[in-house]
């Protein structure tokens, strides 16, 4: 309640963006302090239980609600937020070389519709600078993804070189990584969902993977992040190209460009829609890929999760870890125990001893 009382209204009378900046400064700085990740657990940290610890890619998970990308986009707070609750999170969109990203205003709250619009483009420093932060990390309780990207400037043919330029900077301090071709907020990124440039995008991802497990003798994993925005013939395709390519899984799914259902002005302001509305369209793909896939590929859901049935929604659809962003903005960081606490209390109602049994449970 601290938060919903005294700190929302607070944020809520900055501009989006300064109240962004100010939690990754607030948490950045209460990270560094001696004591302070423990405060910060104190307050807001999950106990680890044996029923929502999760092993999987190689890595433990000590409960399956992750951070998204885009909140900690040059992994600056990455000790803050392990520190509150989470079982995993994503550092970046990253690219190559830092950039500025797209004009502001370009974060906006739909406080009625309990959504964000963003069109950030990929605003960060870079991938040497992103790679100092992390080789300067004494203590990373949890697993850190590295979300990729490319520069606004480079042109969808030479995309797969960004992407390896990243792979390459960062493989050493990623736990893993998640390939980043479904923004609606960089020119033409989208169109590396499809077709050819799909195939020739991941092969590259997987050969740069090889290339740098070959250099560190430590096999690590990378996904891909999908956008809602697609036929389920585009879907069906893209699946089974992603399948076929050799990644270790599918994040389902970024924002979306749909404003169906919206009562807030914002809603005409062009870019990518978190939050509530998003929450059964990414239902809904996790249980398409899960179908197609026969449950083989792993898949991290993300999409409108705001309470614990919302999350079990999209474990029982197939996805084996979860994602928050827009309801850590609304709910503040008490969301993630009660997000632990309604899992596990859903898990016993339908009589499954471990979260992994719930996987795909709709398809049974």
């Amino acid at each position: 309640m601290l938060y919903r009382r005294i700190a929302k209204p607070v944020f809520f009378k900055m501009s989006p963006e300064t109240a962004h900046h100010v939690v990754i400064g607030g948490l950045k700085y209460a990270g560094a302090l001696p004591g302070g990740a423990a405060t910060l657990r104190g307050m807001y940290g999950v106990k680890e239980t044996e029923d929502l610890a999760v092993d999987l890619f190689g890595l433990h998970f000590p409960n399956p609600i992750g951070l998204a990308a885009g909140l900690d986009k040059n992994a600056e707070a990455v000790a803050g937020f392990s520190s509150i609750g989470f079982g995993f999170m994503e550092v970046g969109t990253v690219t190559p070389v830092g950039q500025p990203g797209n004009d502001r205003p370009r974060l906006f709250r739909l406080p009625p519709d309990e959504a964000l619009v963003n069109r950030m483009g990929f605003n960060n420093l870079g991938a040497e600078s992103m790679a100092e932060r992390l080789a300067a990390l004494k203590h990373r309780p949890v697993p850190v993804a590295v979300n990729i990207g490319k520069n606004k400037t480079t042109p969808n043919e030479d995309a797969h070189k960004d992407y390896e330029k990243c792979i390459s900077a960062l493989y050493p301090y990623a736990d893993f990584f998640v390939v980043n071709i479904s923004s609606p907020n960089t020119p033409d990124l989208r169109k590396l969902q499809h077709g050819s440039e799909l195939k020739s995008l991941l092969e590259a991802v997987r050969a740069e993977m090889g290339v740098q497990a070959a250099k560190s003798g430590e096999a690590k994993s990378v996904l891909v992040k999908i956008a809602p925005d697609v036929s389920d013939e585009e879907l069906e395709y893209m699946t089974d190209a992603i399948a076929a390519s050799g990644v270790d899984g599918i994040i389902a799914t970024n924002t979306t460009i749909s404003r169906a259902g919206l009562t807030h002005r914002n809603a005409s302001e062009t870019g990518g829609l978190s939050g509530k509305p998003l929450r059964d369209r990414s239902t809904e793909v996790i249980g398409r890929v899960y179908r197609q896939t026969e449950g083989k590929l792993p898949i991290i859901g993300s999409g409108g999760i705001f309470t614990s049935r919302d999350a079990y929604d999209k474990i029982k659809a197939g996805a084996s870890l979860i994602e928050i962003y827009t309801a850590l903005i609304y709910e503040g960081p008490e969301v993630n125990r009660a997000l632990h606490a309604g899992l596990r209390e859903l898990l016993r109602k339908d009589g499954f001893r471990h979260i992994t049994e719930a996987v795909g449970a709709d398809h049974r």
